[in-house]
């Protein structure tokens, strides 16, 4: 649930060895910081903030029925990090049984739809953070293979003033250079050869706008080809 309870749960946690994490979504939030009152030692929790309380299938602490994925776990190991001012406490736990509400699942992959799930994340003093809507993007894994990176980048691509760091990243993430399309078909990219054909450093200039273009758009093989056209 949330930081100011780490006490009473601490103490529930050294005396047992087991705990349910309980997943926060958008839907709760309010009740979550509710239970994070500094209520008196024996106070049930779950009444205060309206939670309704679930046996678990394989450790002693309830779940939270709210909670769009609930985990119960075992302590494997708590490591204090000091007793001043910011300092916490990091628990290792192993997971025995994890319960996932079907709602928040994509009907057709059986995965976590971020968007359904909806879940918020802990900041700095009274802050949160929502991930669902525009928040929620995606980024591409790396290849099976191995990315050939950033260092091995033409050098008037990796030292370009125009593509950034996550673009040289997106090129990087090929497991070999392409060779150039004779497909390839762009309009855009047969308008800047043909206008820039007379100043390299120009073209060079326009090739990079539309690669980048291109790549904030995660359309990477196409980006190549374009860059590719300044050879």
């Amino acid at each position: 649930m949330r930081d100011n309870t780490i006490k009473h749960t601490l103490e529930n946690v050294y005396a047992t060895k087991e705990v349910v994490i309980n997943v926060v979504n958008y839907a709760m939030v309010q009740q979550m910081s509710l239970s994070s009152c500094e209520y008196p030692k024996g106070t049930d929790e779950f009444i205060k903030a309206g939670f309704t309380k679930i046996s678990s299938e394989k450790v002693k602490p309830f779940r939270v029925a709210e909670s769009p994925v609930q985990l119960e776990c075992v302590v494997r190991d708590i490591i204090e990090s000091g007793t001043e001012g910011g300092a916490g406490n990091l628990i290792i736990c192993e997971v025995l049984v994890m319960h996932i509400n079907d709602e928040v699942l994509d009907a057709a992959t059986h995965k976590i739809d971020p968007h359904k799930i909806d879940l918020v994340a802990r900041m700095g003093a009274d802050f949160y953070c929502r991930a669902s809507g525009s928040a929620v993007f995606e980024v591409e894994k790396p290849n099976t293979k191995l990315g050939i990176g950033v260092d091995a980048l033409p050098e008037a691509i990796r030292s370009s003033k125009i593509l950034t760091g996550n673009n040289l990243g997106q090129l990087g993430n090929v497991h070999e250079i392409p060779f150039v399309d004779a497909a390839f078909n762009d309009d855009k990219l047969k308008n800047i050869i043909q206008y820039y054909s007379i100043n390299p450093d120009d073209m060079e200039k326009e090739l990079h706008l539309y690669s980048k273009e291109l790549l904030d758009a995660g359309k990477v093989k196409e980006a190549w080809q374009v860059l590719l056209a300044m050879n």
